[in-house]
């Protein structure tokens, strides 16, 4: 060999992909040197570091962009007076905690709640909401601290019993006043520890502008859709009168109803009415039929039952009935403000929409990916934008929430508003509203079920009375 070397380099195998790898892979290098003039091999090894899998695996994930859609062309009754109300399930700290299972594919550093804080504290000021809505609140001195330097007051209410989130409303001290505000506690009804706000604001550049703002978390619970029915329905009412005493203003309900948009819930809150006697009282909510395996991005709505009245009403125990419509004699529901979804107002792309333009998913985690979260609003103000959700391949490409950018496993709904009406058309359609109602409850009225609708009714106004009489336990006025 004439005293060359003979160099042989032996590598350490690696898998091909990064994606299967969690850790730092080193490459080894063996160089052996073969002189036939030397008397033995000589052997070096040289180890550096190759590359880094999880930061190229990091590397490769889509990045969340979220977009406003406008509205297609504007409202001739638009006053040009508008504001954005943003409402926030934002995971509370505990419950991520308690509840890991649902995040064991997401990164620790993710779920870390002090950057968690200033991403949603981050993610509200960029978006620059005149009313903000939290749920799921156990901190709320940490985000409250960072709101108010810059410029926002707000309330909270804890939930009762053991339970330490609630939700929170915050608002711009500059754009809104706060005239009137009112905290729910279901418990006092027998319906769970889950809590609900009112707020009734008056615009500062425009005192004849006002809106009542409402938010809510609905109890969790699949299972039990006689109390998501009976919460939501408490709300609606209580909102209804808070509206009529302040001369019949608009109002947005916010929150986190842990409802499909092809659940009967939904479909309450949509159409004013429900035959609670049509639906399965296990499965009220929707929540069953949603899950991230098999998500196609198709949805058809949710189909009433098609069976005899005796086997309906087995579905329901007399108890159930009462807990879900306040009285044991009443099976049709209704409420009195005629709600709108913001998003199902303004059309959007389908890869972002289902087939009642509801977002495709406002929540994402390893045993749901679908829409539980809603803004809603009545006459007086129409939607001009919303925040739209990203497309759904994206959102399943993250692997779940929370993600980068987003703090919690529910995204942030936004939408600007604009007030369509003086306050002198407010005043003079306070009579009217109340009139068209009662029209409408006997159109709606058949001679099966008259007595009950009639209930229905009577039932909703006691709700006011009860609400009125204890004032000083829920702190209404």
């Amino acid at each position: 060999m004439g005293g060359d070397a003979c160099i042989v380099r032996a590598y350490s195998s690696f898998p091909t992909t990064a994606r299967r790898v969690f850790k730092y892979r080193r490459f080894s290098e063996t160089t052996t040197s073969c002189c036939v003039n030397q008397p033995t091999n000589a052997t070096t090894h040289k180890v550096r570091r190759w590359y880094n899998p999880e930061r190229r695996r990091r590397l490769s994930q889509p990045e969340i962009i979220r977009r406003w859609i406008e509205a297609e062309a504007p409202s001739s009754s638009d006053s040009g007076d508008r504001f954005m109300v943003v409402s926030y399930n934002i995971l509370g700290d505990t419950n991520a905690s308690n509840h890991r299972d649902l995040y064991s594919q997401i990164p620790s550093y993710y779920m870390n709640w002090e950057r968690r804080k200033r991403l949603i504290c981050k993610e509200l000021l960029g978006l620059g909401p005149d009313i903000i809505c939290l749920q799921e609140v156990d901190h709320y001195h940490d985000l409250f601290s960072i709101m108010e330097k810059e410029g926002y007051d707000g309330t909270y209410k804890q939930r009762t019993g053991d339970s330490v989130d609630g939700c929170a409303m915050l608002w711009k001290v500059n754009a809104f006043r706060l005239l009137e505000e009112e905290s729910i506690e279901f418990k006092r009804f027998g319906l769970r520890d889950n809590v609900a706000q009112l707020s009734v604001f008056e615009m500062c550049r425009d005192d004849s502008r006002r809106v009542l703002v409402g938010n809510i978390h609905v109890l969790f619970n699949p299972s039990r859709g006689e109390i998501k029915l009976a919460q939501v329905r408490l709300l609606l009412s209580r909102a209804n009168f808070l509206s009529m005493k302040w001369g019949n203003v608009p109002v947005v309900i916010a929150g986190d109803f842990n409802s499909t948009p092809q659940s009967a819930i939904y479909k309450f809150l949509s159409s004013s009415e429900l035959n609670i006697t049509l639906y399965d009282r296990r499965n009220l909510s929707g929540q069953k039929n949603c899950h991230p395996v098999q998500f196609a991005g198709i949805q058809s709505q949710l189909s009433p039952v098609t069976v005899m009245d005796g086997l309906l009403k087995s579905c329901w125990t007399e108890e159930e009935v009462t807990v879900a419509t306040g009285s044991p004699n009443v099976t049709l529901l209704g409420h009195p403000l005629k709600l709108k979804s913001s998003y199902a107002s303004l059309k959007a792309s389908s890869r972002t929409r289902g087939f009642c333009g509801e977002p495709l998913a406002t929540s994402y985690h390893s045993r749901f990916l679908g829409t539980v979260d809603y803004l809603w609003y009545t006459d007086g103000l129409i939607p001009t934008r919303v925040l739209d959700t990203p497309p759904i391949y994206i959102l399943r490409q993250t692997g779940g929430l929370p993600y980068k950018k987003l703090a919690s496993d529910h995204l942030a709904l936004g939408t600007e508003f604009a007030f369509t009406q003086s306050r002198s058309e407010d005043e003079t359609n306070a009579t009217e509203r109340t009139t068209t109602e009662e029209d409408e409850t006997k159109t709606r009225e058949r001679p099966t079920t008259q007595a009950s609708t009639t209930a229905a009714r009577e039932d909703v106004h006691t709700l006011v009375v009860v609400g009125t009489q204890e004032a000083g336990v829920l702190g209404w006025t």
